[in-house]
Order: C-alpha cells, then sequence, then structure tokens
C-alpha cells in the first residue's frame, strides 16, 4: 500500500493537529496552579493520559510515513 500526496497530505496535517494539542496541554499543564488535594490529582492523570495517547497517535502517523517511504 502506497501512500499517494492526499494521504501523506492528511496524515501530515493529522500529525500537526496532535501536535498543537499536546503543545497546548502542556502550557495548560504548566500554567495550572498546583492540586490541593487528592480529588484535584484525578485531572491530572487524565490529562496525562490523554496526552500519552496524542503523543502514540503522532508516533503511529510517523511510523507510517515512514515505512511507506521506505517502501518506494
Amino acid at each position: 500500500m502506497e501512500l499517494d500526496l492526499d494521504e501523506s497530505s492528511l496524515a501530515i496535517g493529522r500529525i500537526e493537529r496532535a501536535l498543537s494539542r499536546i503543545e497546548k496541554a502542556l502550557a495548560d499543564r504548566a500554567n495550572r496552579p498546583a492540586p490541593a488535594s487528592t480529588a484535584a490529582v484525578a485531572a491530572p492523570a487524565a490529562d496525562q493520559s490523554a496526552l500519552k495517547a496524542e503523543v502514540a497517535a503522532v508516533i503511529g502517523e510517523l511510523d507510517r510515513l515512514i515505512a511507506e517511504a521506505d517502501r518506494g
């Protein structure tokens, strides 16, 4: 399965959007005050899971593009 230019452009767009979401999440995290209680720790843990999922998505898209470039 060879990626054509449109598919590559779409993949790059998905990567750019995911990186923007990661950047925003990290900026929000840096600007957020420290949690005062353990109940407030649940939200950052959920944020961390979402951030990990975004990073995994970016890595997956990059791996796909690299594999296709290696094949042709």
